[in-house]
């Protein structure tokens, strides 16, 4: 993390699509054809994770009172465009929300990673939001804000599980919370601006419009989601999708692969709960022990049959090692993409929940045995030192 450090990256209604959710990945995170050719379920991790979009929309000059609460602003009985203000148009919107929103770049051994995007929560403590997988594995975080400025950030925790993490920045003035609305407001057809840090091109932050497709999607694990038509790119991840009074909404985390125009945002009513949690302290650290691979459950999904036949895959129970963070302990320890853990201490493991639960009873400096296939034959157990998360 910089002079502070911050890394990481990780939430039921309707049967899932037939082609499954995938995190658009950072702008300049490591490519995958795994990655590109899963379906049937959420791209997970030890520390989960989802990659999105972000959008902010402007209310107008007749926004109702607003109260402050020392954090993103709450507007008093309004989430939803409908029936209630006016809705904004795009120049409003951006001339409102984009100050709030930032880009975040990560590195590891000085070597730049991914690039991503947040927004500022809370002003006064310096707090910003932004998806777990987004900062998963860097020692290095650098928050860049609209007007061009840059500092180190350092995170606050995260819960990888349902995407979602706290970062903080020390002694930076003009800091302009986002204001946040109701999801439980939305409704279908309502219009919604993604804005981010497109491709990671850096500049002031690119935007996307479309509607709100549906609402409450449930995707594997993951509930309660907003679809959107508003085009998600990698770098979008963590950024806010707002509705056209210019109140974040959601928090946009994923894209289906094989689809046109459907991406998916964490909704904000869902994770306000996961906010203050983070704020009291809870929640992954830079202290948190980390294994270093990001995995998806075999189990009861779908693979593209070049995926099988690539990796050859035989049985699908287990985890499949998607991406291996370098200089962690299951790099040192050998393990590769297309792996498939399928124990860990003797215990099987066939969910990243599970995964992740055994990690984190663990301390740093631990050792755990993992015992995994390559290509279809089994292999001799590892013995894996579990790092620091925070590098």
């Amino acid at each position: 993390m910089p002079p502070h450090p911050p890394g990481y990256r990780s939430p039921a209604g309707g049967p899932a699509p037939a082609s499954a959710p995938r995190p658009a990945p950072p702008a300049g995170d490591r490519g995958s054809r795994l990655m590109s050719a899963l379906v049937g379920g959420l791209v997970g991790a030890v520390v989960a994770a989802l990659v999105a979009a972000g959008l902010v929309l402007a209310t107008d000059d007749d926004t109702p009172v607003q109260e402050s609460t020392g954090s993103a602003t709450t507007e008093v009985g309004s989430g939803s465009d409908m029936g209630v203000g006016e809705s904004l148009d795009i120049q409003q919107i951006l001339d409102k929300a984009q100050p709030s929103v930032v880009s975040i770049n990560t590195s590891v051994g000085g070597q730049p990673v991914a690039a991503g995007s947040g927004f500022v929560y809370d002003e006064r403590e310096g707090f910003i939001l932004t998806n777990a997988h987004v900062i998963e594995g860097a020692e290095e975080i650098s928050v860049t804000f609209f007007d061009g400025s840059a500092t180190g950030a350092e995170l606050v925790g995260a819960f990888p599980e349902d995407d979602v993490a706290m970062l903080r920045v020390e002694d930076v003035e003009n800091l302009v919370p986002a204001e946040l609305g109701s999801s439980d407001a939305l409704r279908v057809g309502e219009d919604v601006v993604a804005i981010g840090n497109a491709l990671g091109l850096g500049g002031k932050p690119t935007v996307t419009a479309g509607i709100v497709s549906a609402v409450n999607r449930t995707i594997d694990v993951y509930t309660g989601l907003i679809q959107t038509d508003a085009a998600i790119n990698p770098g979008n991840s963590g950024g806010p999708l707002v509705n056209s009074q210019g109140q974040v909404v959601g928090i946009n985390t994923a894209v289906i692969p094989d689809a046109s125009n459907i991406g998916l945002a964490l909704a904000i009513d869902n994770i306000l709960p996961l906010i203050e949690d983070l704020q009291e302290g809870n929640g992954v650290t830079e202290d948190t022990p980390f294994l270093g691979v990001t995995t998806q459950p075999l189990t009861g999904t779908d693979l593209a049959p070049e995926v099988l036949e690539e990796y050859g895959i035989t049985e699908q129970a287990g985890l499949i090692v998607d991406d291996v963070t370098v200089g962690s302990g299951a790099d040192e320890a050998g393990l590769q993409r297309g792996d498939v853990i399928r124990e860990i201490d003797g215990e099987v493991t066939d969910t990243n929940q599970a995964l992740a639960e055994i990690v984190r009873a663990k301390a740093i400096g631990d050792t755990i045995l993992v015992g995994y296939d390559r290509r279809g034959e089994r292999q001799d157990e590892v013995e894996i030192i579990l790092g620091r998360r925070g590098g």
